[in-house]
């Protein structure tokens, strides 16, 4: 399996665990800011390990990573979007 195939399978398990949860009657507003928050203890992991957490400018550079992937996830659904409505 190649990088963006291994992207593709984790991202699916985020949202089918999400609907699970979701599917269990969780609020979504709950599960979404659950996986932010999941998502961001794992990014401080990635970057700062199991000791300390992040500095500020880590911090800023995880929102900016954060900001980048959701313009794109929503450039990306407005696309389908449009393709379907033509």
């Amino acid at each position: 399996m190649d990088q963006k195939d291994s992207y593709n399978n984790c991202t699916r398990k985020f949202i089918d665990l999400a609907n699970e949860l979701k599917d269990e009657k969780h609020d979504p507003a709950l599960i979404s800011a659950a996986l932010m928050t999941a998502s961001g203890t794992y990014a401080t992991f990635v970057s700062a390990g199991n000791t300390g957490g992040l500095e500020s400018s880590g911090v800023d550079k995880v929102v900016t990573a954060y900001r980048r992937n959701l313009e794109n996830i929503q450039k990306l659904r407005k696309e389908e979007y449009s393709k379907a409505a033509s």
